[in-house]
């Protein structure tokens, strides 16, 4: 067969310019992989994720390759970096950064690095590409979704919670300390975080328990221990830091994009009962550290250049030096989050929100982060905090939606609901979209199960 030799001619020479790639907003170029219309993985997304096949045990990590999604498949890099070793000759470091379990040494390359893998893969799928490789690939490299177990797609060393959207913080803050102190001084002067816990951190489709802890109902008599009985989710975005930089050393907002890899949508799970009890005076503990869960595919920044806007004015207060914005740093992404009851197949669409409200974008979180000489780390985990919007419908958790509880949502099945209840599945969507183009994040799902005791 003539793809055989094919094969052979692109492991000795990997002509890029035989195939001009227009990246452009107006419209996604074609590849000869079918992708279905409305797809959340067209050609000019290829989000990056990890996978092992399907199996009926506990998926095994040491056997895991890294992808990218193109459609309703998954193009595997580790198959082509072995069978094309032309393709990234050119750059020793990133070829053995693909053949890796994890994204952490792809993240710890640099931003031209990630151009010109992403252009180069991009190539290789592209309609007009040497066609008598088609067969060829999709016999060894092409995995259907659907036949796959999605892992985390990287080794998270540490990862940071924000508290950044203004209209979340305010909502917060007047159902707390009324309005005229919604927000607390320091508020509109720098990103507010808080150290979570790296080691609960879980990729979409793992179920979370209910969990257990002190909480003190009646304010009159010492606490109790039990499972926690107002559950939330907090709809939130999350990036994963790529190059880090060397302790004592800031990452300056001029410089911050070079750190910045890609993104995820996160449920950032909430035990509302056990976090009031607790978080004086330091802060969340046990109702923020038992679950955080992540959508299994990182989107580039790349990938997101043309939703880049300008978010939410800064004048008053005007920033600090080191944390104006150079450029627009906002990204227009639609972000729903769903309930399913136990049993049913209704879904119901509690939250319609958007990226872009966010106050402290990415790379002011990061710039802050770092401020102090904080030394970042290829794949650690940074949480926008709760993405909520001007409007009733784009509340980011169910401790803004029922407003503390005083007004119930009614599902489409009959039943209400203030927070979570067991069987309830938690589903989170983020996509781009316009003139054509549509860059998807997949979904984050989980099932909320009792607790254990």
């Amino acid at each position: 067969r003539q793809t055989s030799e094919a094969l052979l001619l692109v492991r000795n020479q990997v002509n890029l310019s035989t195939i001009q790639i227009t990246m452009a907003a107006t419209a996604s170029p074609a590849s000869w992989v079918q992708v279905p219309k409305d797809s959340d993985f067209p050609l000019a997304n290829l989000p990056y994720g990890v996978f092992v096949p399907k199996s009926a045990g506990e998926p095994d990590a040491s056997k895991a390759h890294i992808g990218v999604a193109i459609g309703e498949m998954i193009l595997d890099l580790y198959v082509i970096s072995e069978s094309l070793p032309g393709l990234f000759a050119d750059d020793p470091a990133l070829a053995a950064a693909l053949r890796q379990p994890l994204l952490n040494d792809l993240m710890a390359l640099s931003k031209p690095q990630w151009s010109a893998a992403r252009a180069k893969i991009t190539t290789l799928l592209t309609e007009g590409a040497d066609a008598s490789l088609h067969e060829e690939l999709r016999a060894k490299a092409l995995v259907k979704q659907s036949d796959v177990t999605m892992l985390l797609p990287a080794r998270i060393g540490d990862y940071t919670d924000f508290y950044s959207s203004r209209e979340h913080a305010t909502n917060v803050g007047t159902m707390f300390r009324g309005a005229a102190n919604a927000l607390q001084p320091n508020w509109l002067h720098l990103p507010v975080g808080y150290h979570g816990r790296a080691s609960s951190v879980i990729v979409s489709g793992v179920d979370v328990h209910r969990p257990c802890g002190q909480t003190r109902p009646d304010e009159n008599a010492p606490p109790v221990f039990g499972p926690c009985r107002l559950l939330d989710f907090e709809l939130e975005m999350a990036f994963f830091v790529g190059a880090g930089n060397k302790l004592g050393h800031p990452i300056t907002m001029e410089d911050a994009e070079n750190h910045i890899f890609g993104m995820v949508v996160m449920n950032d799970w909430s035990a509302r009962d056990i976090q009031k009890w607790e978080y004086v005076p330091l802060g969340p503990f046990l109702g923020k550290n038992w679950a955080t869960s992540i959508s299994p595919w990182v989107v580039t920044m790349e990938a997101l250049e043309p939703f880049r806007v300008q978010g939410p004015a800064q004048d008053e207060p005007k920033p600090l030096p080191y944390l104006q914005q150079v450029k627009p740093s906002a990204y227009d992404i639609d972000l729903t989050v769903e309930i399913i009851p136990d049993g049913s197949s209704d879904t119901n669409v509690v939250t319609r929100s958007n990226f872009k409200h966010l106050y402290w974008p990415a790379v002011s979180q990061l710039v802050h982060h770092s401020v102090s000489g904080c030394n970042m780390r290829p794949g650690d985990l940074l949480g926008s905090g709760t993405i909520s919007g001007p409007t009733e419908d784009s509340r980011g958790s169910m401790l803004e939606i029922s407003w503390k509880g005083t007004t119930p949502i009614t599902l489409k099945d009959g039943t209400q609901r203030k927070f979570l209840l067991d069987g309830d599945t938690v589903v989170m969507r983020g996509f781009c979209q316009k003139d054509g183009l549509r860059i998807g994040f997949g979904s984050v799902s989980s099932k909320v199960l009792p607790a254990l005791q």
